[in-house]
C-alpha cells in the first residue's frame, strides 16, 4: 500500500510541474506577442481599426503554444486570451470592449481553429513517436533476451558438462587433466558474471526514457578504473594510454562509463584474434569528451558495422571461429550507456590494422539527463 501511494504521489507531483511547465510556456507565448504588439501599437494611426499585425502576431503565438504544449487544452485557452485581448487593447476604441467590429468572429474561428488543428496534429506526430519508441525498445528487449539466453546456456552447458566429467571421472584423471577442467568452470564463471555485469548496467538506465544521474568525475580515474578491472582477467594485454595532461572533468555516470570502456577492451581481444596491444586515446572538442580504443587486430567484417550495436549479432556471425563468445549483447549495452549520456558510439576498421571504437558524450554540468530516443 505504501509502495502504490508513493508511485500515486509521485505521478500527481510529475503532472502538477507538466501543467506548470505547459501554463508558463502558453502565457510566455502570449506575453511575448502581447508585448510586441503592444511596441508596434505606437505606429498605428489614431482611429483606425486596428493593423494585419496583431492579429497575425497571435495567430503564431497561438501556432507555438499548441506545438510545445500537451493537448488541446492550452491551445484553446490562448485561443481565446487572443481574442479577447485583441479585441480589448489593439481595437479602437482602446481598452474597451467592442464586438460590433467587421470581421471580430472570423478572428475568433481563424484563431481557434488553429489552436485545433496544430493541438491535434502535434498530438498525433507525438502518439506515432511514442508508438514507435515503444517498437524500438520491445525490439531491443527481445534482441537482448534472445542474445542472454544463447549466451548463459553455452557457458552453463560447459560447466555442468565439466562439473560433470570430473565428480564421474575423478579417480581416474590425471591432475593436469582435473585442473583444466577447473579452469573451463573458471572461465565459464568469468564470462558469466560480465554477462551478469551488462544486465546490471542496463538496469542502472532508469525508466523508459533512459534517465540518469551524472556527477562530476576524473576522466583519468574512470580510465584507470576500468583497465584495473580489465587486467585482472588479461594480465598479458598491453594497454597504453593517451590523454590531456590536464586534469578532465565530465559529468557522466561513472559505473556505466567503466563498464563500456571495459566491454571494448574484451571486444579488443576476444574477438580481434590477434590483438597485442590496446590503446586508449581521450579528447575534448567542440563542448564534446571522445573516447577511443584501439587494437592492432584483425578488425571487423565490413558487412557486421552496420548493425555492431544493435544485438542482433548471433553466435559466429561476428567471429566465425569463436561460436560461444557472442560480443553483440556488450555493445548493445555500450551504445544504451552512451545514448543515455546524450552521445553516440559507432566503430571502425583502422587504415593501420585493427579496429576503433569510439564515442563521445556531452562536456555538461553534472545533473540528471537522459536520452529521448
Amino acid at each position: 500500500m505504501k509502495i502504490k501511494y508513493s508511485e500515486n504521489r509521485t505521478q500527481r507531483i510529475f503532472q502538477w510541474k507538466k501543467a506548470v511547465r505547459h501554463s508558463a510556456v502558453t502565457f510566455s507565448f502570449l506575453g511575448a506577442a502581447t508585448l510586441i504588439c503592444f511596441g508596434l501599437q505606437r505606429f498605428e494611426i489614431e482611429g483606425s481599426q486596428v493593423g494585419t499585425h496583431v492579429p497575425l502576431l497571435y495567430v503564431l503565438a497561438v501556432l507555438l503554444i499548441s506545438r510545445y504544449t500537451e493537448g488541446y487544452l492550452y491551445g484553446i485557452v490562448a485561443s481565446m486570451i487572443s481574442v479577447v485581448a485583441v479585441n480589448y487593447a489593439f481595437t479602437y476604441p482602446y481598452f474597451a470592449f467592442n464586438f460590433t467590429i467587421t470581421g471580430y468572429p472570423i478572428t475568433f474561428i481563424v484563431l481557434l481553429a488553429v489552436a485545433l488543428f496544430v493541438s491535434t496534429l502535434t498530438t498525433q506526430i507525438k502518439e506515432k513517436e511514442l508508438i514507435r519508441l515503444e517498437a524500438e525498445k520491445e525490439k531491443m528487449r527481445g534482441n537482448l533476451l534472445r542474445a542472454v539466453s544463447h549466451d548463459i546456456r553455452t557457458p552453463l552447458t560447459s560447466i555442468l558438462g565439466s562439473a560433470s566429467g570430473m565428480i564421474d571421472n575423478y579417480d581416474s584423471l590425471e591432475k593436469s587433466q582435473k585442473i583444466e577442467l577447473l579452469e573451463d568452470i573458471r572461465e565459464e564463471a568469468q564470462w558469466l558474471i560480465r554477462i551478469v555485469e551488462n544486465l546490471l548496467s542496463v538496469t542502472r538506465i532508469n525508466g523508459e526514457r533512459a534517465r540518469i544521474s551524472t556527477t562530476e568525475e576524473v576522466v583519468e580515474e574512470i580510465i584507470s578504473g576500468a583497465v584495473v578491472k580489465f587486467e585482472k582477467r588479461f594480465p598479458e594485454a598491453e594497454i597504453r594510454i593517451d590523454m590531456p595532461q590536464d586534469m578532465l572533468l565530465v559529468a557522466m555516470d561513472g559505473i556505466l562509463i567503466e563498464q563500456v570502456l571495459v566491454n571494448l577492451f574484451e571486444n579488443a581481444i576476444l574477438h580481434g584474434k590477434t590483438t597485442k596491444n590496446i590503446t586508449v586515446r581521450v579528447w575534448e572538442e567542440k563542448n564534446r569528451v571522445y573516447f577511443a580504443v584501439e587494437d592492432d587486430g584483425e578488425g571487423i567484417k565490413e558487412n557486421i558495422l552496420p548493425i555492431l550495436f544493435d544485438g542482433q549479432l548471433q553466435s559466429g556471425q561476428y567471429d566465425e571461429y569463436d561460436t560461444k563468445r557472442n560480443m553483440g549483447i556488450g555493445l548493445s549495452v555500450c551504445m544504451s550507456i552512451v545514448k543515455a549520456h546524450k552521445g553516440m558510439m559507432k566503430a571502425e576498421n583502422r587504415k593501420e590494422g585493427g579496429a576503433r571504437f569510439y564515442f563521445w558524450i556531452p562536456a555538461e554540468s553534472a545533473g540528471e539527463y537522459g536520452n529521448q530516443g
